[in-house]
């Protein structure tokens, strides 16, 4: 190694500007390599690569979601660049790179294919171990997803949630519409689309661990003397079938009958108290399918009403990145 080679300021900014690497570790890469720039590229990533092997074992906890959706907004992408610490995180140039990742990332399906994407003459994997000796963290991709629809929107939540929805047609305010549709998404964290989604054998299990917790609670109420908690016998509308609402239904009208109610105003009272069993015996669809969920900006209806507001037009899918 050469003790005398000189390199200038502007050869140290070039390699700075192509490798990320602070000001010292890229000069003294430039006298390794006898100022050949391609040399002390390679110099700054074996020293990354290094640096990567020693913090494989990390976990990458923190990081930036990012969402990006293409030109016709028929695809996007969301994708969360993952870092060891919440600081960098949010450090302006991390958060720069995970908007540049983002970007390659809307041209590919799947994570695999984006690792393995060009990014700058190297590959996207490749890269992160760059970043990784330059930043002195494990980097990753934490979370890839991809979803395609007639119309595509999304919603970032302070670069920790980025949610993607699909539209089946681009109606009138559908930017309105997918972006506070994408927000429920972001925060309220549904699973699936619809309860006809669910598997029967998990619906049995959530059944019945549901009803444990209740009535656990409930041996604690009683000891102390407090009001007991409804167990349910149902908790998703995939259960109630036409069998078990006419028998909800009847057994209203009979407890009507027994509250001396004239049965000239039943129809009055049986629509509210049909959907008060509804929803007593509909929780997990309320907590984890996005169109029976209330909506978070109008908690009067869920979001399946809120879309069907503005016409002829349905959810498709929706994806949810998130940080850590």
């Amino acid at each position: 190694m050469s003790t005398t080679v000189k390199v200038t300021a502007a050869e140290v900014n070039k390699l700075r500007q192509a490798t990320g690497a602070g000001m010292m570790d890229c000069k003294k890469a430039l006298v390794e390599a006898e100022g050949d720039f391609d040399k002390a590229i390679e110099i700054l990533r074996k020293k990354g690569q290094k640096v990567a092997e020693k913090r494989a074992d990390r976990e990458s906890s923190e990081g930036a979601a990012i969402a990006k959706i293409n030109a016709d907004q028929t695809a996007g992408v969301a994708i969360v660049l993952g870092c060891e610490t919440d600081f960098v995180g949010k450090n302006e140039n991390f958060v720069a790179l995970a908007n540049q990742l983002a970007e390659v990332a809307l041209n590919y399906n799947t994570k695999e294919e984006f690792l393995a994407a060009n990014f700058g003459g190297i590959t996207v994997a490749e890269k992160l171990t760059e970043q990784t000796g330059v930043i002195g963290e494990k980097l990753d991709i934490t979370a890839f997803e991809k979803l395609e629809a007639p119309y595509v929107g999304a919603y970032v939540h302070i670069n920790k949630i980025a949610a993607l929805v699909g539209l089946s047609a681009k109606v009138d305010n559908a930017e309105t519409l997918v972006k506070d549709v994408a927000m429920q998404v972001a925060s309220m964290g549904a699973t699936t689309l619809s309860y006809k989604d669910f598997d029967p054998a998990y619906i049995a299990s959530e059944t019945e661990a549901r009803i444990a917790v209740i009535e656990k609670d409930n041996e604690e109420l009683a000891r102390l003397g407090k009001t007991l908690k409804n167990v349910p016998k149902y908790i998703s509308m995939a259960q109630l079938t036409p069998e078990v609402l006419a028998q909800a239904e009847a057994d209203a009208k009979a407890e009507l009958k027994a509250e001396g109610k004239p049965e000239q105003i039943w129809d009055r009272i049986l629509p509210g108290k049909m959907e008060r069993f509804i929803s007593d015996n509909t929780t997990l669809d309320q907590e984890k399918c996005l169109l029976d969920q209330n909506f978070i900006k109008d908690e009067k209806q869920t979001v399946a009403k809120y879309v069907a507001s503005y016409g002829e037009v349905e959810i498709t899918g929706f994806k949810r990145a998130t940080v850590g």
